[in-house]
């Protein structure tokens, strides 16, 4: 008889977590150790769960790369012991928090599923019954005995996303996330369908390695008509500054301003790292394709292609907390890690 799936529930703080004092009407986290008191139809997945939370419950706003290592932690620690683990997260910044995971975990071989909702637990229209419900049954998922998804998503509305392509955008609708350059890895209606083409391969022969040094002294510097010399520079002049997440419009494009130019170039030759990355929800980084982005090619920026400003930012950390000598970061930083951007 084949072994029940063995699922770690981990809770870091985050509306899904609440529920409504009927009386006086003020939201409290919810009690997971009561579980299926709340959501008995958890009874009916064929697998066993096991809960535990953040000692300090954290709203998503307070997120930071502290935290991240938390989870990380979390799962490192049970990682032999379960078969799949969900995270309860606030939707505000799960995809930052997810597609940092996604890069700390070096070859996955168990799924590693965030979710969240838009209402408490404890609503009646709340949509935290069915993100949690299908969370888990994604994460316990197997074929042939082995896991169907052995990489870091995110679930929300019916749609199984891989975590570093998603970006939030809706802060009413319960279709709160989208995934702009890479197609759902999964849709629950009926049934559960996977798109098993579109997921990462997994590489169960290759040991797990877990990285937790994150270099976090890093700025997103987005342009915008009228920014002024000023400003950028004295961005660009912070100290202990290590990597610029720079949001161009277009495909890549940016100002040919003899100003702007001069500081970028100084910013590169103090050993900073410039990743350009496109201000538009979907598309990609095309170097050189305008004039307005060729004189970035040829001073050596990084392109981030078609990855998110979210992932970005992670890989970006992740990366910068490597020992990863100054010749190989770019071309290190322009290969997909997690299938994150395309080849």
């Amino acid at each position: 008889m084949a072994k029940v799936p063995h699922i770690l529930l981990i809770y870091t703080g985050g509306t899904i977590g609440m529920t409504q004092d009927f009386k006086t009407g003020v939201l409290k986290p919810f009690n997971f150790d009561k579980l299926l008191v709340q959501i008995p139809e958890l009874k009916h997945l064929n697998c066993t769960i096991d809960s535990v939370s953040f000692k300090e419950i954290i709203d998503s706003s307070n997120m930071n790369p502290d935290y991240w290592v938390e989870i990380t932690e979390i799962i490192e620690e049970n990682y032999q012991k379960f078969d799949g683990f969900v995270v309860l997260h606030g939707s505000d910044t799960m995809s930052y928090t997810a597609s940092a995971i996604s890069f700390m975990f070096e070859n996955l071989s168990k799924p590693v599923i965030f979710t969240g909702s838009q209402l408490p637990i404890g609503y009646l229209r709340t949509d935290a019954k069915e993100n949690l419900i299908t969370s888990i049954e994604i994460a316990a998922a197997q074929k042939n005995g082995k896991p169907v998804v052995t990489e870091v998503c995110l679930y929300f509305e019916y749609k199984l996303y891989r975590a570093n392509r998603t970006t939030k955008i809706n802060s009413e609708h319960f279709n709160a996330f989208t995934s702009p350059n890479y197609p759902a890895l999964a849709e629950s209606g009926v049934h559960l369908k996977f798109n098993e083409a579109m997921l990462l391969k997994t590489r169960r022969f290759k040991k797990i390695k877990i990285r937790k040094k994150l270099e976090n002294n890093i700025v997103l510097l987005k342009l915008f008509p009228g920014i002024t010399e000023k400003t950028i520079k004295s961005i660009l002049e912070i100290d202990g500054l290590k990597g610029v997440i720079l949001e161009t419009y277009g495909s890549g494009n940016a100002p040919t301003d003899i100003w702007f130019v001069k500081l970028l170039k100084e910013t590169l030759k103090r050993g900073i790292k410039i990743v350009d990355v496109t201000q538009c929800v979907e598309g990609s980084v095309i170097l050189g394709h305008y004039e307005t982005s060729e004189h970035l090619q040829k001073m050596g920026l990084i392109s981030g292609k078609d990855i998110t400003t979210e992932s970005a930012l992670a890989k970006m950390m992740y990366l910068l907390g490597q020992k990863i000598s100054d010749a190989e970061f770019k071309e290190i930083f322009e290969t997909p890690l997690r299938g994150e951007m395309a080849e």
